[in-house]
C-alpha cells in the first residue's frame, strides 16, 4: 500500500520504491525496469497480498521508467487475455514517458490475422516493450501549504471550458516554447484573459494521459480532445514544456497554483467510463492485460465487451478494484494535484449497477460518503449511449449536471423553432421541473448553449449542416441534431446584413445564457466569435481548426462581442438576483402582491395558463431583487435591484408594453442586443406603462426604478 510506485525509506533505512499492482486472476507478475538506453531488467514480484502483487526495490528513485508483464491464461472465450509478451502501463503511474503509436506489436492478439472475425482469439507473441510508453516513478515533494483554493460557491460560479493546448497554441502573448502546454496556460497573458473576462473556473478537456486511436493514426490524424484515457493518475505528457520523465507533474501543479492565485478554480473533464484499449480488436496497453475480466464489463459471450460508451468498452465500476481505481484517482487529483472538481464524461455509464442506471449505485454511494470528494465540485454529463442512459435531472444531491434541455430550448427559441415558451420559462429560471427535489438548488443546472462537442457559437448561426469532411469519415461523424440557423446563407458570407444578424444572434445567445438562473458555462473563444468552419466534431483537429485564434477581436464586431461578455459577467457578479441559491416561488411576497418571479406578455400583462401554450416569439421576465432567500456573510438579508428582461425572437420589431406600478415607475436600459456597441445603451429611461420598441430578434435588460 498504496498501489502504484511510491518512493519511500525501507525498514533498514535504505531508500527505494515500493511497487504494487492489483492483478486478481494473474499467475505471475514481473516488474520491468528500463535504463535510458532502453535496456530492460525484469524483477518477479513474489509478494501477493489480497490479489495485490508488490515488492520494494532498493535504490530506485524518481525518474525511473517501468512497466509490468503479467502472466496468465490466454482464453478469450472466457474473457482471459493475459499475454506476458506485452509490456503494460501501471494504472497508477503518475507520469508517462513516450507516445502510443499502435503498431501491430502492441496488440495482444494478431491484429492482421487473415480471418478478422477470429483475430482476437490468436495470441501475438511479439514483444511490445520497444513500442509503448513507460510509467515513471515520481517523487512526493509537495504539501500545497502555500496554495489558497478559491472555493467559489456554486451559485457564484461561471465555468469556462477550454483545451490546454488549443487555448494557448496561437496566443501571441505566451512565449512560443510554452504555447500549448500547462506552463502556457499558467502564463500571465493567458490568465489575464480569464480574469478580465470574469470567469471563476476553467473546465479543462481531458488531461489524463491518453492515446490516439488507430483509425486516426492511419489517416494521419491525432486525438485532439483527449477522450481516450489510459493513465488516470498521469497528466498528459504532450502538454508538458519541461519534460516527460516526471517534470509534467510539477508543471501541472504550478499551473494550478497560478490559476488559484488569480481566483480561478480548476475542474477536470474526466473519462472513467472507458479506456483507450477499445474492444476485443483493440490494443493491449494496460488493464486488458492485467485482468481483462476484472476491469471491463463483458457480455455473456465473454469475448465481447459491453459498450455503453460508443468507444468499444466500459469499465466495470461495480467491481471493487475498479471503483477503487477511480476514487483513488479522484482523491489524488484533489489532494496531491490541487484540482477543485470534476466533470464526468458519460456519467450515466458510471452509475450503472449490473446493467441499468441506478442512482443508488456503488459509484454514487462512495462519492456521497467520501470526506474528500463530497466537498469538491461534481458535474455529471448525465447520459450514455446505452438503453435508459438519458438521466438529466436524476442525479442525487451534491451533483450538478450539464443541462442539455437548456441548450435545446434556448437554441430553438432564438431560431424560431419553439412551439410555445413553456420549456423556455423553466430553463431561464433554473429548471425547477428537473432539480427542485431532494434539496437540489438552481445551481444543479449547468446551463450551456455550446460545448466542445458540437458547433461553436459562431458556427451555430452560420451553418445548418455539419461540415466534418476534414475528419476523414465521409461527414458521417458528429450529430445531425444541431438546432442551428444559418441566417439565410450556408457558411461564411460577405453580405453585411447577414453578418450583422449573425452577430446579433450571438449576442442574444450569450446574453440569455449569462442572465439565466443556474451556472453558466462558456466555451473558450465563443466570446470572440471562434469558428471551426462548420465542423461539429473537431475531436481529431489538432490544428488551426481546434486552436483558438487570438486575432479574432480585431475583426468587425468581435471586440464588441468580447466587451459584451465581460459586461454581462460583471453584471452577474454584482447582482445576486442573477445568481440565486434557491428557486423562485412565483408567489406574492408582500402586501403589494409583487412576485419574486413574474412573466409578461408583449401587452404588458402577466402570463396566464393559456398564454404558456400559445405560439409566441416574445417573453418578458421580471426578477425581484427584494425577495432573495438567504443571508450574506454578515447575516444580513440579501437585497438587490429588480430587473425586467424581454426576449423577442420575432423577425420584425415589437412594441412591448412595460408593466407599470406596482411593478415599476421607470425602467433604465442596461443591455440591448440590437446594438452592436453596448456603450450607447445604459442609462436610457422608460416610463412604466409605456411602450418600448424591441428590435427584431433581440433582447433587452432593464433595471427597475421607482
Amino acid at each position: 500500500m498504496p498501489l502504484g510506485a511510491r518512493c519511500r525509506v525501507g525498514p533498514d533505512g535504505v531508500t527505494g520504491t515500493n511497487f504494487a499492482l492489483w492483478a486478481g486472476g494473474a499467475e505471475a507478475v514481473e516488474l520491468c525496469l528500463f535504463d535510458p538506453d532502453g535496456t530492460e531488467r525484469r524483477l518477479p514480484l513474489t509478494e501477493l497480498t489480497h490479489e495485490i502483487w508488490h515488492g520494494f526495490v532498493p535504490g530506485i528513485g524518481a525518474g525511473q521508467r517501468y512497466g509490468y508483464r503479467v502472466h496468465g491464461r490466454w482464453d478469450p472465450w472466457t474473457g482471459a487475455r493475459w499475454n506476458p509478451a506485452k509490456l503494460l502501463l501501471d494504472p497508477y503511474a503518475r507520469a508517462v514517458d513516450g507516445d502510443f503509436t499502435l503498431p501491430p506489436e502492441v496488440y495482444g492478439h494478431v491484429r492482421d490475422w487473415p480471418q478478422q472475425h477470429v483475430a482476437d482469439t490468436v495470441r501475438d507473441e511479439r514483444d511490445s516493450a520497444p513500442y509503448v510508453p513507460k510509467g515513471v516513478v515520481v517523487q512526493d515533494d509537495d504539501d500545497w501549504s502555500d496554495d489558497r483554493r478559491p472555493k467559489t460557491p456554486w451559485q457564484d460560479s461561471v465555468i469556462y471550458e477550454l483545451h490546454v493546448k488549443g487555448f494557448t497554441k496561437l496566443h501571441p502573448g505566451v512565449p512560443e516554447q510554452l504555447r500549448g502546454t500547462y506552463a502556457g496556460l499558467a502564463h500571465p497573458a493567458a490568465v489575464e484573459h480569464l480574469v478580465r473576462l470574469g470567469v471563476t473556473a476553467v473546465e479543462l478537456l481531458p488531461v489524463h494521459q491518453f492515446a490516439h486511436e488507430d483509425h486516426l493514426l492511419r489517416r494521419g490524424l491525432r486525438n485532439h480532445w483527449g477522450y481516450n484515457s489510459i493513465g488516470y493518475f498521469a497528466p498528459h505528457a504532450g502538454y508538458s514544456s519541461s519534460g516527460t520523465t516526471g517534470q509534467q507533474v510539477g508543471e501541472f501543479k504550478r499551473m494550478v497554483r497560478a490559476l488559484h492565485a488569480a481566483g480561478i478554480e480548476v475542474i477536470l473533464d474526466v473519462v472513467y467510463n472507458h479506456t483507450a484499449e477499445a474492444g476485443e480488436l483493440g490494443p493491449t496497453l494496460s488493464l486488458k492485460g492485467i485482468d481483462n475480466r476484472g476491469y471491463y464489463r463483458l457480455q455473456s459471450d465473454a469475448r465481447r465487451y459491453s459498450d455503453y460508451t460508443g468507444c468499444g468498452n466500459t469499465l466495470h465500476v461495480v467491481q471493487p478494484q475498479v471503483l477503487r481505481l477511480i476514487t483513488d484517482s479522484l482523491r489524488y487529483w484533489v489532494t496531491e494535484m490541487g484540482v477543485d472538481g470534476f466533470r464526468f464524461d458519460l456519467a450515466a455509464a458510471l452509475a450503472r449497477s449490473m446493467h441499468d442506471v441506478d442512482m443508488l449505485s456503488p459509484f454514487l454511494a462512495v462519492i456521497a460518503q467520501d470526506p474528500v470528494l463530497r466537498r469538491v465540485k461534481l458535474i455529471a454529463e448525465p447520459w450514455d449511449v446505452g438503453n435508459g442512459g438519458y438521466q438529466v435531472g436524476a442525479f442525487p444531491p451534491l451533483w450538478t449536471e450539464w443541462n442539455d434541455r437548456y441548450r435545446d430550448a434556448v437554441r430553438d427559441f432564438w431560431r424560431g423553432a419553439l412551439p410555445d415558451v413553456r420549456d423556455l420559462g423553466y430553463r431561464l429560471s433554473g429548471s425547477s421541473d428537473l432539480y427542485a427535489w431532494g434539496g437540489r438548488r438552481p445551481y444543479a443546472s449547468v446551463n450551456f448553449v455550446t460545448a466542445h462537442d458540437g458547433f461553436t457559437l459562431r458556427d451555430l448561426v452560420t451553418y445548418e449542416r455539419k461540415h466534418n469532411e476534414a475528419n476523414g469519415e465521409g461527414n458521417r461523424d458528429g450529430t445531425h441534431d444541431n438546432r442551428s440557423w444559418n441566417c439565410g446563407t450556408e457558411g461564411e458570407t460577405d453580405d453585411p446584413d447577414i453578418n450583422a444578424l449573425r452577430l446579433r444572434q450571438q449576442r442574444n445567445l450569450l446574453t440569455t445564457l449569462l442572465l439565466s438562473t443556474g451556472v453558466p458555462m462558456l466555451v473558450a473563444g465563443d466570446e470572440m466569435g471562434r469558428t471551426q468552419g462548420g465542423n461539429n466534431n473537431a475531436y481529431c483537429q489538432d490544428n488551426a481548426t481546434g486552436w483558438l485564434d487570438w486575432t479574432l477581436p480585431d475583426a468587425p464586431g468581435r471586440a464588441q462581442l468580447l466587451a459584451l461578455t465581460r459586461r454581462l459577467l460583471a453584471l452577474r457578479h454584482d447582482h445576486p438576483v442573477l445568481r440565486r441559491r434557491a428557486f423562485f416561488s412565483g408567489r406574492p411576497q408582500g402586501t403589494d402582491g409583487l412576485r419574486d418571479l413574474a412573466w409578461f406578455t408583449a401587452e404588458g400583462t402577466e402570463m396566464t395558463e393559456p398564454d404558456w401554450y400559445a405560439p409566441t416569439a416574445t417573453l418578458g421576465l421580471y426578477l425581484s431583487g427584494r425577495d432573495i432567500p438567504g443571508r450574506d456573510e454578515r447575516g444580513e438579508q440579501i437585497t438587490d435591484d429588480s430587473f425586467l428582461a424581454v426576449l423577442h425572437a420575432g423577425p420584425r420589431p415589437l412594441d412591448f408594453r412595460l408593466p407599470g406600478p406596482p411593478w415599476a415607475e421607470t425602467y433604465e436600459l442596461v443591455v440591448d442586443t440590437g446594438r452592436e456597441d453596448q456603450s450607447q445603451a445604459p442609462g436610457t429611461l422608460h416610463r412604466g406603462g409605456g411602450t418600448l420598441t424591441v428590435g427584431a430578434r433581440s433582447m433587452v435588460l432593464l433595471r427597475v426604478g421607482g
